[in-house]
């Protein structure tokens, strides 16, 4: 089965909110087999929104449209689709009264337009709002299904995963079992992988092998289809092992883990402390460390030294070092990492300086980042890295590599505290 997801909003056209439910479904049709193949964004329009429809009708199967069920005049979706495949609109009962109830629950004052989303298509399997008013629906014609569902994503992806993908499962009649599993690499370009692992690709079958990069990470998703499940995970291990013969030494996770999931797992299982000094990430490290739920009992503490002065009388940092080498140096660099791990009497410290620009600091280009990494009882070691982009992708991608320096060093020194 091929689909299409169609976006329906022109708030999305205008950028004021960002198409997040379009990955979101993705992500869930490819656990189901089912192919996506386009993504189409279209504004509040009837015509536009029945041109969009009938181009889809024309290269897919499933049409999963989101957005436009609410109650206000410009909420178009289901009576344009209503119109086009020649279906009645009705008042839903039980949606009606959930809106009602609603309402009656926040002591709100409901107004007429309200009950606008409790209609839905004649003869549609209802997909229940729990969390939220506007019901989904799923129907089909002879030759196409249709699947309507709330814009919001703390409305839609609830609805989804607990009524739309049974439902889409149920009537795919898949007798196959279909099992993904996506391999997550760091420290290697999209490009540089798929050289790598480029004739695999080419012979995939089954399993497939989709590549993805984002954020400087790469990620494969593998899918396989089998009658029994055993086999499935079998023919994922085989394909897993290949590709890890060749590139295990990026590869760092399974599935929705993070390289900073992993670090903290890691200094966890072996009941380390850490503490960090931070001048061009601003805090950063930190804000994600400490976003990881149980991971604020593993971190000391940390400095946010922007300015000279912070580095050299809070952190210790040798008038010396800063005089004749710059703040945005190895020798800076190694005696934050050791210095915060003192200050806070952590196992670990961890120091980022650098130039995340725009202008260049002491001679040193905009991307110059240098990651000290201090692990008690060994000698401190330094990464010097040269990024481009941003501001800010300069100081995510220096996050990012203070978490896969650390996970190196820590992964060789499991006996080192």
């Amino acid at each position: 089965m091929n689909a299409e997801i169609i976006a329906v909003g022109s708030e999305l056209l205008l950028g004021q909110i960002v198409n997040t439910n379009a990955r979101f479904l993705s992500q869930q049709l490819a656990d189901l087999g089912i192919n996506v193949y386009y993504h189409t964004c279209v504004g509040d329009n009837p015509v536009r929104l029945k041109s969009a429809i009938e181009i889809a009708e024309s290269r897919s199967d499933l049409l999963i449209f989101t957005g436009g069920l609410g109650p206000t005049k410009d909420d178009l979706t289901k009576e344009t689709i209503a119109k086009h495949v020649n279906r009645q609109l009705i008042m839903n009962i039980e949606a009606l009264q959930s809106i009602e109830l609603y309402f009656e629950r926040t002591k709100r004052l409901m107004t007429e337009n309200n009950k606008k989303q409790a209609i839905v298509l004649d003869d549609s399997q209802i997909l229940p709002n729990e969390h939220g008013m506007a019901p989904g629906m799923l129907f089909n014609t002879e030759e196409h299904m249709y699947m309507l569902l709330p814009g919001p994503p703390k409305e839609m992806e609830p609805m989804f995963l607990k009524y739309g993908y049974p439902a889409l499962q149920s009537l795919l009649q898949e007798e196959d079992i279909i099992v993904s599993r996506v391999l997550r690499f760091f420290g290697i370009g999209e490009a540089m992988l798929e050289t790598e692992i480029e004739d695999l690709i080419d012979a995939q079958s089954n399993p497939t092998i989709a590549p993805l990069a984002s954020d400087g990470e790469v990620t494969l998703r593998l899918t396989a289809k089998h009658k029994q499940m055993d086999t499935a995970l079998s023919l994922l291990d085989e394909t897993e092992k290949k590709i890890l013969t060749r590139v295990g030494h990026y590869f760092y996770g399974y599935d929705d883990t993070s390289l900073m999931h992993e670090l903290i797992k890691l200094i966890k299982e072996n009941k380390w402390s850490i503490a960090c000094a931070e001048s061009l990430t601003g805090g950063m490290f930190q804000q994600e460390f400490t976003a990881v739920p149980g991971a604020g009992e593993l971190l000391k503490g940390g400095v946010v030294c922007y300015t000279n002065e912070v580095k050299a009388m809070v952190l210790n940092v040798r008038k010396e070092t800063i005089a004749e080498k710059g703040v945005v140096s190895a020798q800076c660099a190694s005696e934050l990492a050791e210095n915060v791990a003192h200050l806070m009497n952590a196992d670990i410290g961890i120091s980022f300086t650098g130039v995340a620009g725009p202008d260049e600091l002491e001679g040193k280009p905009v991307g110059t980042v240098y990651i000290g990494i201090s692990i008690k009882g060994k000698p401190v070691q330094v990464e010097k890295l040269n990024f481009g982009g941003t501001r800010e992708a300069i100081r995510v991608r220096s996050v990012k590599y203070g978490c896969h320096f650390l996970i190196k060093s820590l992964m060789g020194n499991q006996n080192a505290i």
